[in-house]
């Protein structure tokens, strides 16, 4: 598989498919490993990290779900590519940042990917679209079980897996849902909510996990305590969580089309309107606008427009990805007008 080659290819957590997928965007698990007697990645030195990403390579092509993995060398990435991998959520923004040592590898699907000598040595996730939290449990466990035969990862009986950040110390897991909460944010339910999620122990983030701030109506939740919980309850208790939030958005959708369709209707018809019309856009704005159009298509208003679409739209609308369809850097006012003009071929059909 060549970089290239995923511009035409949707990533199995937008197909928009899946359970409760009209709210629910992806499910994640990751699952954070190191190997023992070594030190962990920011710790050790040159020699060190290449042993370890030699080894963890040669693990990778042992696993069945891996063996039509590819893997990409960070040293051998440039900026705009790196930037890509980190769009299209198969890699971390930390892991892009000093490059030696560093690879990512991947499956032809983009369910499973693998991080080298990020915070830990081995960061691997799966996901899938809408609420499949246990299926993406189901998938992982079975490539973490493949691996352990192969490696022998840092572990003690008192407290779990070792991992480079005490907090994700014993099961190693973080377990993520993307959901998209617009009714929520409208009727200025969301902070309520929000603030109920961290009294819970769980995080919200943005589109690209953390660090990020929640656009486009976008909230990135996770759980925060890997110690002390076995791995199928943590993904038991956010599986509940999630269930209440979902309840909740469409609770709000059902209001809002009840007591304020036309001032919805107008909302997500102007948004459309701009989308289709407009020559220059940044992605803030395109992200916010397509989250009312997706929005307008989930609950019927906007007819001919399927989720897929809107999906990827939210991906190819950002700087790297323009940049690699057009097959060359782009200063930021060329990267407005080429959104706008991709925006525009896509939805004046």
């Amino acid at each position: 598989m060549q970089l290239n080659d995923l511009i035409n290819h949707t990533s199995e957590w937008l197909k928009g498919t899946g359970p409760s997928a009209n709210i629910v965007i992806s499910s994640r698990i990751r699952l954070a490993r190191n190997l023992d007697k070594m030190p962990f990645p920011h710790w050790g030195n040159k020699l060190q990290g290449e042993d370890a990403a030699r080894a963890i390579e040669d693990a990778i092509r042992k696993v069945d779900f891996l063996k039509t993995a590819t893997v990409f060398h960070l040293a051998d990435l440039d900026a705009v590519d790196k930037q890509f991998l980190v769009e299209r959520h198969l890699m971390s923004l930390e892991h892009a940042q000093k490059t030696d040592h560093k690879a990512v590898a991947f499956d032809n699907e983009e369910i499973v990917s693998v991080m080298i000598n990020e915070e830990d040595h081995i960061r691997m996730q799966v996901m899938q679209s809408g609420f499949n939290l246990f299926e993406a449990w189901d998938i992982i466990s079975r490539i973490d079980d493949a691996l352990e035969k192969e490696l022998r990862f840092a572990f003690l009986s008192d407290w779990g897996y070792l991992t480079a950040c005490p907090t994700n110390t014993g099961t190693g897991m973080r377990g993520s849902v993307m959901l998209h909460l617009p009714a929520l944010v409208m009727t200025r339910q969301i902070d309520r909510v929000l603030a109920a999620i961290a009294k819970l122990s769980f995080t919200t983030r943005g589109l690209y996990g953390e660090g990020t701030q929640a656009t486009g109506n976008f909230f990135q939740i996770s759980n925060q305590v890997a110690l002390g919980l076995s791995e199928s309850e943590i993904v038991e208790n956010i599986n509940s969580l999630i269930r209440q939030i979902v309840d909740q958005e469409n609770a709000a959708r059902e209001i809002s089309l009840s007591k304020n369709k036309a001032l919805l209707e107008d909302r997500i018809s102007r948004s459309l309107g701009i989308l289709k019309s407009a020559h220059i856009i940044s992605s803030q704005e395109t992200t916010e606008l397509l989250s009312m159009v997706r929005l307008g298509s989930d609950v019927g208003i906007i007819k001919n427009l399927d989720r897929r679409t809107i999906n990827e739209l939210f991906i190819l609308i950002q700087p790297a990805h323009l940049q690699k369809i057009e097959n060359k850097k782009l200063t930021q006012a060329e990267r407005d007008v080429k959104r706008a003009e991709l925006i525009r071929s896509r939805l004046n059909l």
